[in-house]
């Protein structure tokens, strides 16, 4: 095994680790939470997602028998190990093993390809994973590498494999697809292959692969579509925005991996496709990495700052690359400062979920707001239920989410009353609970506002008690409740 091979393994193994102490260690995130809440069948598609990541964690509840923090983030603990592989292949091909390992490592201290995608339930730790075997692929088709290679016309049934794997896994798969696309009709060595049936056979198993999520939301009025599209609609203008989503991003990514990774990518568009391997790489992170930055200055929706990440995950090879050939005493001080940094935080973050040792961090908070409200998991409202009530319907998906997860072991229904339930709104409808006796929870607003608007919804309606969740003796957050009895018709 080479030197720079040994030294990846090695960074694998350390973040892997540090993965799994975090993953055991700390709740479920909102997002985290939600997904494990709301989806209770594998189905061929979801509300918010594709099914790639409900799966997984489905999966792993059934294999351990378990919905714990740990059972359920471990298959994205394994895909960020498998997505340094293909980091590590995908670079070595490309330029070389000094700079596959820098690639690796860079992934593995950006907080978020290490923490986020490669620990949390999310969708975006097996569209990476699907991603970067795409690439991999793509490059071995179109003989693209370090040196003269020869195109190898076997590899595109993988890469349509993968890249069906990828729109399995999240929407913003296709803007890197679209990348690919576009490389292909640009790249004079690449567009040759457009007379051979490989590229025209990839595109066909990748849209076979997805046709059962389209299947999904036409059986269900085109709700994933609906909701992911109109995230761009409105309009509110914000002639600054890309500056401050492009800041948002470096911070994600590690300001001093982003501004490099800028730099890269604009000089491989400038030198074009002669230079075939920045100019592939360049190609399929563009879109998404200059879109929502784009989308921002008219959009009435926040631009999340992960929405890019697609763009940056691609970068990484050059960013090796370039790291391979800086100087090595600034170089490992980064790295090195950059790792004990990341690690730190996720001990942190750890140590005060599960020994409370900054008890400031909840008291100095104003009341619901302490961040640890999205860091631990609501357990202790779980034993406040009062007897009698069939399931619990919160105002918020998130706030289901919580609740939902912190019930996960009572078989307790919950569901959302209000206009965007998300996957609840499949899972758990409220017009199936008709004639039973629900636990409303009373917030956000005015406690009295909310009885008045959905007592006429129930035969009879009266406060019910307040939940609360505790961390170590502290109050994080307290829930009025309503107790509705024989629900009649289902709220709007």
């Amino acid at each position: 095994m080479q030197t720079g091979m040994k030294n990846a393994l090695i960074v694998v193994l350390l973040a892997t680790t540090l993965r799994l102490i975090f993953a055991r260690y700390t709740g479920l995130g909102i997002d985290e939470s939600y997904m494990v809440a709301a989806s209770h069948q594998f189905a061929v598609s979801y509300f918010d997602h594709p099914l790639a990541s409900w799966w997984l964690e489905l999966g792993s509840r059934w294999l351990f028998g378990s919905a714990n923090p740990i059972v359920v983030r471990l298959p994205f603990i394994a895909l960020s190990a498998v997505s340094s592989g293909l980091i590590y292949a995908l670079t070595s091909r490309l330029y070389e093993a000094r700079a596959a390992f820098w690639a690796v490592v860079a992934y593995n201290i950006s907080p978020v390809f290490s923490l986020a995608f490669g620990c949390w339930v999310l969708p975006d730790g097996p569209l990476d994973a699907a991603l970067l075997a795409a690439a991999y692929a793509l490059s071995r088709a179109l003989g693209i590498a370090d040196g003269e290679a020869e195109p190898e016309h076997r590899w595109w049934a993988a890469a349509g494999l993968f890249a069906g794997l990828a729109l399995l896994s999240k929407y913003s798969a296709a803007l890197v697809l679209t990348g690919a696309v576009f490389m292909l009709l640009t790249d004079p060595l690449a567009r040759r292959q457009l007379r051979r049936i490989g590229p025209w056979g990839a595109g066909l198993l990748a849209v076979l692969m997805f046709t059962p999520v389209l299947w999904w939301n036409h059986a269900h009025g085109w709700q994933s579509f609906h909701y992911q599209s109109g995230r761009a609609l409105g309009l509110r203008l914000h002639p600054f925005a890309p500056l401050s989503i492009w800041g948002g991003e470096a911070l994600f990514v590690l300001p001093w991996l982003w501004l490099p990774m800028i730099v890269l990518m604009a000089r491989a568009l400038a030198r074009g496709p002669a230079e075939r391997r920045g100019w592939m790489l360049s190609s399929l992170a563009v879109l998404p990495v200059m879109l929502f930055s784009v989308v921002g200055i008219w959009s009435a929706t926040r631009i999340l700052y992960h929405w890019a990440t697609p763009g940056y995950l691609l970068l990484f090879p050059m960013l090796g690359h370039w790291a391979a050939g800086w100087h090595p005493r600034w170089r490992n001080a980064v790295a090195i400062f950059s790792a004990v940094l990341l690690a730190g935080a996720a001990m942190l973050i750890a140590g005060e979920v599960n020994y409370g040792f900054v008890p400031a961090a909840a008291i100095n908070s104003p009341p619901g707001k302490s961040p640890l409200l999205q860091a631990v998991d609501w357990d202790s409202v779980a034993g406040e239920i009062p007897p009698g009530v069939d399931a619990v319907a919160a105002l918020r998906w998130y706030d289901a989410g919580k609740i939902g997860y912190a019930l996960r072991d009572s078989g307790m229904t919950v569901t959302v009353f209000g206009p965007e339930p998300h996957e609840f709104g499949n899972a758990a409808p409220p017009s199936s609970l008709l004639g039973k006796n629900i636990l409303l929870i009373a917030m956000p607003g005015n406690v009295t506002t909310i009885g008045a608007a959905y007592a006429p919804y129930f035969k009879t309606m009266q406060p019910g008690p307040t939940l609360t969740v505790m961390q170590h003796g502290q109050l994080l957050l307290a829930i009025p409740t309503f107790i509705g009895t024989d629900l009649l018709s289902a709220p709007r």
